[in-house]
């Protein structure tokens, strides 16, 4: 006998929620609440969860993904920025599932200012495993890469974006859209498409559709350089497009024909564009830069 499925919100619901909270979903914060269920079980589903993860959600809003979530999980830490989205949360998941409220952790807070200590004390302290989120477009770059650098435990995830903003994230060298995200996010995980979600599940209905990316955790691309080391190459590789490598890098290299030295001891063609290479070209160019001459490599500042 197959178990009939638990009620998720509906557009009611939403609208009804919202009202009760004397609030519209604000652009500063890039809100756009899913109304619809069936969206909601299929980018749970996306997820693949077992049942025994610790899910980290961003951005929960009004609790639409946070209740399907919780029904396919053992604990759920939920970030909201808003304090007014944070304070209902946990009632709406009492309303809704109040066999699973002590399974929900909310946390007021910028996701962009989490720290592994944020985690301190919530499950077994170890940190989330799986990241699903619906990610607002102006920050959801920043926010997948921050949390991957902070947390180590995170596994895999499926995050919901902008769909063009899916689109570079998932991008390969050559590709027009493929830029500082795309490299970045191929540094220890690899990103693939899922789907797209359309506007009309959305209250306010966005301008354009979302997409729907998973990743799985791999190795760093390289054990012997430093993240912040290789992400200082490819943001001075990108910085400006269309420049060759030799004139890009002349700045974190010390000048341009240093620079050219670095990149020919890399194997790197200096007459190459950044958007040619892959997460591996931009680790042989930061050992490289690591083993050049000592007045090479000085203005490397780290990652932006």
């Amino acid at each position: 006998m197959n178990q009939r499925p638990q009620q998720l919100l509906s557009a009611a619901h939403i609208r009804e929620l919202a009202a009760g909270l004397d609030m519209r979903p604000t652009k500063q914060w890039g809100q756009n609440f899913v109304i619809d269920p069936n969206t909601i079980r299929r980018i749970v589903g996306l997820a693949d969860l077992d049942g025994s993860e610790h899910v980290l959600e961003v951005g929960p809003g009004l609790g639409s993904l946070t209740l399907g979530l919780l029904d396919e999980s053992a604990l759920v830490s939920a970030v909201e920025i808003d304090p007014k989205l944070a304070g209902q949360l946990p009632d709406t998941i009492t309303k809704f599932r109040p066999e699973l409220v002590g399974n929900l952790h909310v946390l007021q807070q910028d996701a962009l200012k989490l720290t592994p200590e944020s985690f301190v004390g919530i499950g077994d302290g170890a940190g989330p495993e799986v990241l699903v989120a619906n990610l607002p477009y102006n920050v959801a770059v920043p926010v997948v890469l921050h949390l991957l650098q902070i947390l180590p435990s995170l596994r895999k995830g499926l995050v919901m974006v902008q769909d063009e903003v899916a689109d570079r994230l998932v991008a390969g060298p050559g590709s027009k859209i493929y830029g500082v995200p795309s490299v970045k996010a191929a540094w220890d995980t690899d990103m693939r498409k899922a789907g797209v979600v359309g506007k009309r599940v959305f209250w306010p209905e966005p301008r354009i559709s979302s997409g729907l990316v998973r990743f799985d955790r791999r190795e760093v691309a390289s054990a012997e350089l430093s993240r912040e080391e290789v992400f200082a190459v490819i943001d001075a590789a990108f910085a400006t497009r269309r420049k060759t490598l030799r004139a890009c890098l002349a700045g974190i290299a010390g000048s341009a024909a240093q620079a050219e030295t670095v990149l020919r001891a890399a194997g790197v063609d200096p007459s190459a564009r950044g958007e040619t290479l892959d997460i591996h070209g931009f680790t042989a160019i930061a050992a490289a830069l690591r083993d050049a001459p000592t007045d090479a490599g000085q203005h490397v500042s780290g990652e932006k």
